[in-house]
């Protein structure tokens, strides 16, 4: 197989390796020592890269790294998502890919790339300031969002949660260095 058909399982093994923290990141940037480990998810995904890759070697390789979310974009245009896996995990892999040159290439700062302030990490729309999401609870930040089951009542911050695990959530929860409800907090009515 021709390894420029191999450059989405590069990515991936460099996105794998930055996001792990692994040793061998710098030397797989480099485009040294790879063979052997994009042998790995090309044989465990059952991944055909011969004529390159589209959405069904996306999806396949999605499915076989259900840890991590996969998101593809097509040139640095925000609007031009050409692939967002599945999976919940907020260890996410950005790729880039040159639609003229069929290339695809690891993006590790993705704001940076996109030149966009705010990043929804829920549904993964880039924009300069934050958005009202459907696809993370308002409350909690959590996603999927969830349904309204027994509500319970914060008096610290003066708030209602959806649920038990809405309301530790908000506890717990970090949005800028702070607990969800510091940075949402309801003022008392007068």
């Amino acid at each position: 197989m021709k390894a420029a058909f191999l450059c989405l399982a590069h990515a991936l093994v460099i996105a794998i390796a930055q996001v792990n923290g692994d040793r061998k990141y710098a030397l797989y940037r480099q485009g040294k020592c790879t063979k052997k480990p994009v042998e790995v998810p090309l044989k465990a995904s059952g991944v055909d890269l011969s004529n390159g890759g589209s959405f069904k070697e996306h999806k396949q390789f999605q499915e076989y790294l259900s840890d991590y979310k996969i998101v593809v974009i097509n040139g640095l245009n925000t609007d031009r998502l050409m692939f967002s896996g599945n999976s919940l995990s907020g260890r996410k892999f950005y790729f880039l890919y040159n639609a003229d040159t069929k290339h695809y290439s690891v993006i590790t700062n993705i704001k940076a790339a996109m030149a966009k302030a705010y990043n929804c990490k829920a549904c993964d729309t880039f924009c300069g300031f934050t958005h009202k999401c459907d696809k993370a609870c308002s409350l909690c930040t959590t996603t999927p969002p969830y349904t309204k089951d027994e509500t319970k009542f914060c008096g610290t911050y003066n708030r209602w949660f959806l649920s038990e695990k809405c309301f530790q959530n908000h506890l717990v929860l970090k949005v800028k260095g702070k607990v969800v409800c510091q940075c949402r907090q309801s003022m008392p009515k007068l």
